[in-house]
């Protein structure tokens, strides 16, 4: 028996470890996806990187486009319960903003792999039909982003532009910085907590009247 397989085994879970958390696959899904790209992940390197067999992950996802899929969804009903909560608060509607903003970046910078595979990575051919649900909830996120940034633009208080393309482009600019921090770790950015703030501060003050 090689070395090689020695390790793989002991890899595994033992036997007697009872039921397998869907959290675990989830997670070790997000780092292949996002290290090998969906099309070179496979069911059986995400059941490796978890310690289990192929056979035991198929009893909770029949491929790896479901596992995709509740990513995406698990991801995206996060945001929408922030941006819920943000938006309801009875808050001056800038402030509203800046706190869904500051809230979309941080959670990217919190949970980077699970940012790329949603936000930034390219949809693969095979997982391009997302149930109405999912794309539901993206537009959902989005709705209710917009719908703040809209009171600002009622109120007359942008310098330029609409609401809706006040709202593309701020968010647009945040992804920009969560995306490059993301992708070129290595480059030297500043610390990202001022970088978030100086981000925000120029964007809104540039297009919002005090």
């Amino acid at each position: 028996m090689s070395a090689a397989t020695t390790s793989r085994r002991s890899a595994r879970k033992a036997k007697g470890d009872g039921h397998l958390r869907r959290a675990e696959i989830l997670e070790a899904a997000e780092r292949i996806f996002i290290a090998e790209g969906y099309e070179g992940a496979t069911i059986r390197r995400i059941a490796e990187e978890v310690g289990v067999s192929s056979t035991a992950l198929y009893m909770h996802f029949p491929d790896k486009g479901c596992i995709l899929l509740e990513i995406c969804e698990r991801t995206l009903r996060q945001l929408l319960e922030r941006n819920t909560e943000i938006a309801a608060r009875p808050l001056d509607a800038v402030v509203r903003v800046k706190m869904m903003l500051e809230a979309y970046m941080r959670w990217g910078l919190e949970h980077p792999n699970a940012y790329q595979l949603v936000y930034s990575a390219p949809r693969p051919l095979s997982a391009v039909s997302w149930p109405e649900d999912t794309v539901d909830l993206s537009t959902q996120c989005y709705e209710i982003f917009s719908g703040v940034v809209r009171e600002i633009a009622a109120s007359g208080r942008l310098r330029t532009g609409t609401a809706d393309s006040a709202a593309q482009a701020l968010w647009m600019s945040c992804h920009g910085v969560v995306a490059l921090l993301a992708s070129r770790p290595n480059f030297g950015w500043c610390e990202p907590e001022p970088l978030m703030q100086v981000t925000l501060d120029g964007l809104l003050h540039g297009l919002v009247v005090d």
